[in-house]
Order: structure tokens, then sequence, then C-alpha cells
């Protein structure tokens, strides 16, 4: 059922809506971040950079726009190629990792982790990049047609813009004032401010460290199911006699 035509077609159409889902959840809740810093007074620029600085809303974003290229491309040169071109599956390998830490970290570390009063997020908008857009990209993993099989290495580069992230955040957050509290300091996560421990930085490097053990790991279970689904069809990047095309006359 997951190569014939109508589920490529079935397929794509879900990744479109849950594409628009997610930047919806996105729209709604940057407009209500924006809202309420005019309200209070806050200046609009650092809220709203500091709104796109959560690996979370980055997470969403690349989410939504992977989904759309893979969609567009399964709904019109796809139906010549029996897998995805090697592009589209890094990046929906990439952005499926990232939605699936998204959604371990915020379930297991920050649900239910009491917030500045004023800076609640909205519930359905919530969920959706917490919960919705993690399982979905969960189930686009196994049920997408075309997987395609790639090297182990494709987590080196899964593991790119989290690092990258993490430096970004680390460097910036002593340069920010945090709108809401007033404190010389602003971090997107409270298990990256070294603030709310006793060893500073030591406990934040903890979390990072165990943080980017679960990316790996993760990184790595997605590489493997796109191997595992991606049975014999060829990708001659990937160097692995399994994958090696079929020479037989």
């Amino acid at each position: 059922m997951l190569r014939t035509p109508a589920w490529a077609l079935t397929w794509s159409v879900l990744r479109i809506v849950m594409a628009l889902v997610i930047v919806a959840a996105v729209v709604a809740q940057l407009v209500e971040s924006l809202s309420r810093a005019e309200r209070n007074g806050q200046d609009i620029a650092t809220v709203a950079s500091n709104f796109f600085s959560f690996f979370t809303i980055l997470s969403n974003v690349l989410a939504a726009v992977v989904l759309v290229i893979a969609a567009a491309w399964c709904l019109t040169r796809g139906r010549a190629f029996s897998s995805e071109p090697r592009g589209i599956a890094i990046a929906l390998a990439s952005v499926t990792t990232y939605m699936i830490i998204t959604g371990i970290v915020y379930n297991i570390l920050l649900r239910g982790v009491q917030l500045y009063p004023g800076t609640e997020p909205i519930p359905w908008s919530n969920e959706v990049m917490h919960l919705i857009g993690p399982i979905f990209l969960l189930l686009d993993l196994f049920l997408a047609p075309k997987r395609r099989g790639l090297a182990w290495s494709t987590v080196g580069i899964i593991a790119i813009f989290p690092i990258v992230w993490v430096v970004y955040t680390l460097i910036r957050a002593n340069l920010v004032t945090n709108p809401a509290t007033g404190d010389p300091w602003w971090y997107p996560y409270p298990f990256l401010n070294p603030n709310n421990f006793d060893n500073g930085y030591g406990t934040v490097v903890l979390y990072i460290v165990g943080i980017a053990v679960a990316i790996i790991a993760i990184g790595l279970f997605v590489v493997w199911v796109g191997r595992a689904r991606e049975d014999g069809r060829a990708d001659a990047e990937v160097g692995d006699p399994r994958f090696a095309p079929d020479t037989a006359a």
C-alpha cells in the first residue's frame, strides 16, 4: 500500500495539511507574544528575536518547509522515481530528528514547568508544536512513500544545526535583557541557564551532553529506519553494497 500512487497522493496531502497546521500554530503564538509585549511596553524587536531563538520554533518552521517541499516533489516529479532525492531525504531525516527531540525534551523536562506570569503559551499551539507535530514526523518516517536510505554519516549532517543553535544561544544569552523579568540575560530554556544551578555551567554542560547523546541516538534511529525502508533501491552515495545499483542484465 505504501508504494501505490494513491498512497503517495494521500500522504503528500497530509504533509501539506500538517505543514499548514504547524505554520498556523507558530503564527498564532508569534502574534500573541508580540501583542502581549506591546501591552506590557516591552521591546518588540527583542521579543520577536527571542521568539525565533527557541529550538522548538526553528524546528517547527524547518519541518513545515521540508514537508511542503517533499510533498511538492512527490506530487510532481516524484511520480517518475522510486525514491526521493538525497537532498530531500537528508532534510527529512534532519527535521524528523529535531521534532522528535523537541517532543521528548518538552514532555520530559519542560511540561508543567512554572513559567513567568504573562509568558504562558497558547494551549493548542503549544500542543501542535510539542506533541502533534513530533508525532506526525515520527509517523512520516514509517509511512511516507519513496523513502530513501542514507549513509550513517548523515547523522553528522543532522547534528550541525543543533550545535550551531547551542553556540548561538549561549553567546547571545548574556547580551539580551529578559523583557519579562528584567534579568540581564535571556535563555530560551531553564536547563540552559547557569543561574538556575549551584554549579552554574557545570550542570548546563551535563544537560547539553545528555541532549546531544539523545540527538545522535535519534538521528541514528531515523537513518536506520530509512535504510530499512529503502529495501534495495539504489543510492550510489551510500557506499553500502546493500544499496548498490542492480547491474544484472
